[in-house]
């Protein structure tokens, strides 16, 4: 019988190097935030970042597709650095006239779950950065596809400001009473600067959980 090289190499790779391979073989991103842009400048600031950031690596951005915001402050960054941007919208929103029309490709779903679905197939991880209702949503819904084993890609909280600072001490404070186990927690990483995330996101385990009951 004959092997291919390639395939049997990367079969047999430590743990470790699996996760610098998926790393840099990462070509998108998607990111949560919100469609304000918050009181404190330092938001929009870290949205431009990211959005520059991605595109400076060559990865695509995959976004909600909005145009306000820090949505809109992101994708604009990308655009004007270079980058790809994909943006996912429902009908409804699309209506709404809240839509960037200057992205490289815009997807149009019928419902919001169809939306996160397709944002999270289109994309090699995920960030989070501030927003409001949807952005929580769109966390804590990819979150618990990973708690079950239904995804296994990267996901970050980049918090700014400290702004998920009581998110996660009330996340500490599921597993301290007992309603999450205490290793799903490392289900995702945080940082308070967009390199030190995805550092952390190149390093983070993509080990399954065995049991979440």
């Amino acid at each position: 019988k004959k092997y291919c090289p390639i395939l049997f190499t990367f079969v047999f790779l430590p743990a470790k190097c699996w996760r610098t391979f998926y790393f840099f073989y990462m070509k998108s991103i998607c990111v949560f935030c919100g469609s304000s842009k918050g009181y404190a400048p330092v938001y929009a600031e870290i949205a431009q970042a990211v959005g520059r950031g991605l595109a400076e690596r060559n990865i695509r951005l995959i976004y909600g597709a909005g145009n306000v915001g820090l949505m809109g402050v992101m994708a604009d960054a990308a655009l004007e650095a270079g980058g790809q941007v994909t943006g996912v919208i429902p009908h409804f929103l699309k209506r709404k006239e809240v839509c960037h029309t200057g992205l490289s490709e815009l997807v149009v779903t019928d419902t919001m779950h169809e939306r996160k679905w397709i944002m999270d197939e289109r994309s090699d991880g995920a960030i989070v950065l501030p927003g409001g209702f949807g952005t929580l949503d769109e966390f804590f819904e990819i979150l618990t596809w990973k708690q079950l084993n239904l995804i296994v890609k990267p996901i970050g909280i980049l918090n700014v400001n400290g702004y998920y600072d009581a998110l996660l001490e009330h996340c500490r404070i599921m597993a301290k009473e007992g309603f999450l186990k205490e290793s799903n927690l490392s289900l995702f990483c945080t940082a308070n600067n967009f390199e030190e995330l995805l550092q952390k996101m190149k390093d983070s385990p993509n080990h399954k959980v065995v049991k979440w009951l």
